[in-house]
């Protein structure tokens, strides 16, 4: 089914031509200081505030600005390494962490601090930052993934926020000095280092939360936010000159003076914004226009060094749509599944995706390339339209007579999902005989709808991990992430299933001893979603990246966790030797 045009399981690092001028500054190993990043993102970004950020990219862009107690490495995102705290211990319980936090680090210069130079980081910031996680708030909507359930006092400390009752304190946090923390959990988690690496559990200052509340946009990363308006047009990060990071070799981090993030809506501008030298690396190809460009240009791929860079790696995300489980008829769940059954996700991904993908989603939510997690265990849907076609006449639809008109909401995401909605409107009425409009909106406005499950039957979804567990997958649809009331947003469980058995095997997957028993559980738990049908999947990604061959130490990874700190820019001569070589081939 797929069509590989190259594979390069290579890093790569991100920059703009312009900066390839002069003479800049080089470190030890040759690496090069200056220059400038630009890349883009076809969706705009919707907030910087740590415990609100629950889309990719909000996240990437805020991975720059704030850091946590440890982070992902990129080249490997598998592996959680220290950033803030220098070093961790874990006790013999598997409860007990306990953090040493590395000396030297500065939040970036602001006008909340004296004189506006920015502070020193403690163990007082870790205090308040992991409490204010635990305090509700409409702009707390990453407390139930995170803390809850985990860090011993979160709940209750959450509760008392809630009820307007004092707190004494985060029971399950300790200061041991001004650069040690000591973190207890209720019980064991395989997960919580990644939960520590992720936006939510970024460190903050209090005098910055103070001044600027949910709109504050600086921490200690390795770039300052210089012009981060969600409204606007461009995101301007310039490098941190205080920034406490230092490579292997010893440099002074980072190497690049700045990251400007454009938001080009079209897939077909981006691309011709790369091949006129405006971006650094585009993400997310369609296959056809990678093929042109190789057809086209084959000697810049092939050249040693290359020109250019193509990467093909399979991601932890699936794409699918949400049905709106509070609304009829999609309260019934053998609707769900005549929908299910009705759609041919083998025609999306080879004529409307034209192989970008990394499989049809004929499984579950959780994503095929989860090393170690075998969906082909699970029973999923395929196209079948007898069984759509009878389910749909038990559920009181014969031949689709009497059905509503089903409205779908959408994000355009570079016109590649309105494509893919044209193609299910097509399907939906040849199998079911269903008449489909849909809305395409802003990303921000589909998403508030969404969570509120206010106007459409149907919302294009996409999820991507947060860390690379079948936990984070399920996690979406765990029914006590749902709210008691329909006027409170349901920031996760969109569709706001509810299942107690699928609760209860993905609370043992949670906290199961080991791995093997962990899966198991969410095999099981898995199941019984897809029986329910509450989404309705499509196909598992696997995107075509495209680079400059000048860019260095950035690294392509499942998670899309991007991270400039050590990238630079250093444009090597092709050798004569090896044009003579390629000359011959």
């Amino acid at each position: 089914m797929k069509k590989v045009l190259f594979y390069f399981s290579i890093a790569v690092g991100l920059a703009a031509c312009s900066g390839l001028g002069g003479n800049p500054n080089e470190g030890n190993g040759g690496r090069i200081y200056g220059g400038i990043i630009n890349v883009n993102e076809t969706e705009k970004f919707r907030t910087l505030f740590p415990h609100n950020i629950n889309d990719i990219i909000s996240s990437n862009i805020a991975f720059q600005v704030f850091e946590g107690l440890v982070k992902f490495n990129p080249k490997n995102i598998t592996e959680v390494v220290p950033c803030i705290a220098e070093s961790w211990t874990v006790d013999a319980t598997g409860t007990v962490y306990t953090f040493k936090l590395k000396s030297g680090v500065k939040f970036h210069d602001d006008a909340c601090f004296p004189e506006g130079k920015g502070r020193e980081l403690t163990a007082n910031d870790v205090k308040f930052s992991f409490e204010l996680l635990c305090t509700q708030s409409k702009y707390n909507t990453t407390f139930n993934g995170s803390f809850k359930d985990r860090v011993k006092g979160a709940n209750e400390y959450y509760t008392n926020s809630a009820n307007g009752k004092p707190n004494s304190g985060l029971e399950g946090l300790k200061i041991v000095d001004d650069h040690t923390v000591e973190i207890t959990l209720t019980q064991p988690s395989s997960s919580f280092l990644y939960v520590l690496a992720s936006p939510s559990a970024f460190i903050i200052a209090k005098e910055g939360y103070e001044k600027y509340g949910n709109l504050l946009k600086f921490g200690t990363g390795p770039f300052v936010a210089a012009n981060a308006d969600p409204k606007g047009d461009k995101v301007i990060l310039v490098k941190n000159k205080n920034y406490h990071g230092v490579d292997s070799l010893g440099n002074k981090l980072p190497f690049i003076d700045s990251v400007i993030v454009t938001f080009i809506p079209s897939k077909s501008r981006e691309l011709d914004a790369f091949k006129n030298g405006d971006l650094d690396v585009v993400f997310g190809l369609p296959s056809e226009s990678v093929k042109e460009i190789v057809s086209q240009q084959i000697e810049d791929f092939q050249n040693k060094p290359p020109k250019f860079i193509i990467d093909r790696t399979a991601e932890l995300g699936t794409q699918y749509y949400e049905f709106n489980t509070t609304m009829p008829p999609f309260n019934n769940p053998k609707v769900r599944r005549a929908f299910n059954f009705a759609i041919n996700k083998e025609t999306i991904v080879e004529n409307v995706l034209r192989g970008e993908a990394f499989s049809p989603g004929n499984y579950g939510i959780c994503s095929q390339s989860l090393s170690g997690y075998d969906v082909t265990k699970l029973r999923g849907y395929k196209f079948n339209p007898d069984s759509a076609k009878q389910l749909l006449k038990e559920a009181g639809y014969p031949d689709g007579k009497g059905f509503p008109v089903v409205k779908i909401m959408l994000n355009s995401g570079g016109n590649k999902n309105s494509k893919v909605v044209e193609e299910i409107k097509k399907q939906l009425m040849e199998v079911l005989n269903v008449t489909v409009d849909f809305d395409i909106v802003p990303f921000a406005q589909k998403l508030d709808d969404a969570q509120h499950a206010r106007s459409a039957n149907m919302y294009r979804a996409g999820w991507t991990a947060d860390f690379p567990s079948p936990e984070n997958f399920l996690f979406i649809l765990y029914g006590k992430n749902v709210p008691d009331s329909l006027s409170q947003p349901s920031v996760y469980n969109i569709p706001r299933y509810k299942n107690a058995e699928y609760d209860k095997y993905f609370e043992l997957g949670r906290t199961a001893k080991t791995k093997d028993e962990s899966y198991a559980a969410f095999l099981m738990a898995e199941q019984i979603m897809i029986n329910d049908a509450p989404i309705m999947v499509l196909w598992y990604t696997e995107n075509m990246k495209l680079a400059h061959g000048y860019l260095k130490n950035f690294y392509f990874n499942a998670l899309n966790y991007n991270s400039y700190t050590e990238v630079y820019l250093k444009k090597e001569e092709v050798k004569s030797e090896d044009k003579k070589e390629e000359s011959h081939n």
